[in-house]
């Protein structure tokens, strides 16, 4: 029995067709294996073509289904000329960028490049999706991956807190429009999750200092994200929409 066969047990996803964006790295390899595990078909995007292949030949060694499209969310041109023809059931608002810089500090085209990817690439794409469901007349689900920066904030990350601020209130609008149609709208908002970006941080004193300062006294990891995700995608999640699910060890309840 293969990977897949031993894990494709939430209702509503084997058989299915999902996008997940950012998928060429980190977290968004992770949802890519993940869904792929439960049946699901998935296409991978991202801007390098190169690597998404790889992640895709590990998918289908792996018994999952599994293609790539080059993407540049913050290009709507792009979105549009990759996703063109397309329908799919499930869409994971993966893609992200960010830059550590006090807001006096930051140069304009840091903040355009924060916002343009962060908050405007996760609506090109939803709009796109979204409206490709409208017409097949399909019910879908997009889960947009926000942050617990976009409900608190910390110091230095102020464009990007603001994009996933954003981006919260994005998940809400749509949530409500979209709902007449079948479309579910929710966001995951990850707390800290160590990924080979940050773990060389997280190793130093100031990283051991922000680890303490999380009530679990860990970072998340990113399989830790794997039950709120499916939830808001399967049909376990069918009447969810709106929502905002933090998975952060209890950051957001720390005291000030």
């Amino acid at each position: 029995m293969n990977k897949v066969e031993q894990t494709a047990n939430w209702p509503g996803l084997s058989g299915s067709a999902a996008l997940v964006t950012g998928a060429s790295s980190g977290l968004g390899v992770h949802f890519a294996h993940l869904l792929a595990g439960q049946g699901v078909r998935v296409t991978l995007a991202a801007r390098r073509a190169d690597r998404l292949e790889t992640v895709c030949r590990e998918i289908r060694d792996a018994g999952g289904q599994a293609d790539a499209v080059e993407m540049d969310v913050s290009a709507p041109q792009s979105v549009e000329q990759a996703l063109q023809g397309r329908v799919f059931d499930i869409v994971v608002n993966n893609a992200g960028t960010t830059a550590s810089a006090s807001a006096l500090d930051l140069d304009t085209a840091t903040i355009d490049q924060i916002i343009d990817i962060n908050l405007k690439g996760a609506f090109h794409v939803a709009r796109t999706t979204a409206r490709a469901m409208k017409d097949a007349g399909r019910p879908g689900t997009i889960v947009n991956v926000a942050s617990i920066l976009g409900m608190r904030v910390a110091g230095h990350v102020s464009a990007y807190a603001a994009s996933k601020g954003g981006l919260l209130q994005l998940t809400k609008s749509l949530a409500l429009e979209w709902a007449r149609h079948g479309i579910r709208v929710n966001a995951l908002c990850p707390g800290y999750v160590e990924t080979d970006l940050n773990r060389a941080f997280f190793e130093t004193e100031a990283g051991e200092a922000l680890i303490r300062r999380v009530p679990m006294r860990r970072l998340g990891q990113a399989e830790d994200l794997d039950g709120p995700l499916l939830l808001l995608a399967s049909d376990l999640g069918r009447f969810m929409t709106g929502t905002e699910i933090a998975v952060d060890g209890g950051h957001l309840v720390s005291s000030l």
